[in-house]
């Protein structure tokens, strides 16, 4: 009997961790929500993360490829959502990133720089860290970039297992848009992905269960048009 429970309760928090995780698969663009995994490059992990900061991997999710993915057309200055399988369940910050694709968006491969437009970081004026864990994430494409075709990824660090006793987990997807109507003013920081991640960061060594007071989201600093 106590081998049966034990096995029980294995089980139990097994399930718990599958269902912790999970997966940016929706676009919305303005007011039209599209169908699941139809302008976001389909991962093959299911909702599992990423830890490896030395893997291509990071770039778009395991297994996610462009070639069988559409590419949408957007506005500069138009807004976009990301939806979620299930609203975020660990704590960290959400960050969007884009690259400028040198062809067709669902040729490129994402080896080339890319710059963040927005970080949804933690709030601390209650006198302690609130996150943004919710189940959609908007923002808007930046009026100052070039026109053309680009990945625009999303991710969440979830830094929950703090470093070195746990490891932080990458949660990504990236979507195929071609933009119109920029500027093309813009002069980003831009970083090269895997790479921009290390495991000295102190947004990613940080213990969020002690003496945590503030906080600072991996580079670069987001797009300021």
């Amino acid at each position: 009997m106590k081998n049966f429970a034990n096995v029980a309760v294995a089980a139990a928090l097994a399930a718990k961790g599958v269902s912790a995780h999970y997966i940016f698969q929706q676009l919305s663009i303005d007011t039209t929500e599209y169908p699941v995994f139809e302008y976001i490059r389909k991962n093959t992990n299911y909702n599992s993360p990423v830890t490896d900061l030395t893997s291509n991997d990071l770039r778009c999710n395991v297994g996610a490829e462009g070639a069988d993915t559409e590419t949408v057309d957007v506005k500069a200055g138009e807004s976009f959502t990301f939806t979620l399988d299930t609203p975020v369940y660990h704590q960290g910050p959400i960050s969007i990133y884009m690259s400028k694709a040198p062809g067709a968006a669902s040729d490129y491969d994402a080896s080339g720089e890319w710059f963040k437009i927005k970080d949804f970081g933690p709030d601390f004026s209650s006198g302690q860290a609130v996150w943004d864990m919710a189940g959609s994430y908007s923002y808007n494409i930046p009026t100052c970039i070039e026109d053309g075709e680009y990945l625009l990824r999303i991710q969440s660090l979830a830094i929950h297992n703090p470093w070195p006793s746990g490891i932080p987990q990458f949660y990504i997807s990236c979507a195929q848009v071609k933009v119109s109507g920029g500027s093309g003013s813009y002069t980003p920081s831009t970083v090269l992905i895997p790479g921009a991640f290390k495991d000295t960061d102190p947004g990613y060594t940080v213990n969020i269960y002690s003496d945590f007071h503030n906080y600072t989201v991996p580079c670069p600093a987001p797009l300021a048009c």
